[in-house]
């Protein structure tokens, strides 16, 4: 089995953190995989905790929180793997997961990222993502394939090309990773798997969604289910997105409805709650983009 370099990120949540590394201490082959732990801007030192929970950890200690984009991205430059494996910090894998993976990528040429089944840690019955259908781009909208569905086996067996792949576990292939180039480190949170995926579509891979390996999801934990982090990423970087990735025709559609539709209709929701600091958040995310060029600096780079 070729070597896996699994590459996860830490921001101050080291009791998830340790918990994950147990997980794959328990379900991968040693032999098989290399684990990269990117430690953001830790406000203790918990290495050696992280080391007792896998001895055989790489660790890489950051001075500056990154962002998911920047944490990957550093982990992946000092990787050895013909695999490169993403998984979230508040994730847990299962038996045979990371093999499942490498054969359905060997079987498949043609995949360029590939996301599993991926299940809620809380409700192990309940599905997050099976695939995420394409995206409208004049809305910046998709659908996310099996989400809330209770797991009866449905996707078990399913293994095709999707609209996109989920960035809480994603694996690519290093030689394919060094033509499609790193994550853009502006997105920081959200929407940077999604630009990664339209990188990978433009050197002609596919995007791919196998229901044959699953892992588990404790969803929202590193910033919380509504937080004025979020808000303003999500806001931000969802206009970002449509402005690198499409023409500029549905640029301009989807500039003026974010800017008079959505944005407004979004921030009437949260004064409704009574999140005065969600909506600020909101404006700022969009405010953002008038004042930023779409355009990123070369990420570019050699692994060897």
């Amino acid at each position: 089995m070729p070597l896996t370099s699994i590459i996860t990120v830490n921001y101050n949540q080291p009791a998830v953190t340790i918990e994950f590394l147990k997980s794959v201490r328990q379900f991968a082959d040693p032999h098989e995989v290399e684990v990269i732990l990117v430690d953001n801007a830790p406000a203790k030192n918990w290495r050696l905790d992280f080391i007792e929970a896998y001895p055989d950890l790489v660790y890489i200690h950051s001075s500056k929180n990154l962002g998911y984009a920047g944490g990957n991205n550093l982990g992946i430059k000092s990787a050895n793997g013909t695999y490169i494996l993403l998984l979230n910090n508040d994730t847990e894998i299962t038996a045979s997961f990371v093999s499942t993976l490498v054969r359905e990528m060997e079987q498949h040429p043609e995949i360029g990222l590939l996301s599993p089944l991926i299940k809620f840690f809380e409700q192990k019955d309940i599905i997050q993502y099976a695939g995420f259908s394409e995206m409208n781009y004049f809305t910046a909208r998709n659908a996310a394939i099996g989400s809330f569905e209770q797991d009866k086996g449905q996707y078990n067996d399913d293994s095709r090309e999707t609209g996109f792949c989920h960035g809480a576990a994603v694996m690519c292939r290093k030689d394919d990773l060094e033509r499609a180039g790193l994550m853009d480190e502006r997105y920081f949170l959200y929407y940077e798997e999604l630009d990664w995926c339209e990188k990978f579509k433009r050197i002609g891979k596919k995007i791919w969604f196998t229901g044959k390996a699953v892992i588990y999801h404790k969803e929202s934990m590193s910033v919380g289910k509504a937080s004025p982090i979020k808000s303003f990423f999500m806001s931000r970087n969802r206009m970002l997105y449509v402005r690198k990735n499409t023409n500029a025709y549905k640029t301009a559609f989807f500039t003026a409805y974010y800017t008079f539709v959505a944005t407004p209709k979004q921030v009437l929701v949260h004064l409704k709650n009574g999140r005065t600091d969600l909506a600020v958040q909101t404006l700022k995310g969009l405010w953002w983009n008038f004042t930023h060029s779409s355009k990123s600096a070369s990420l570019g780079y050699k692994l060897s």
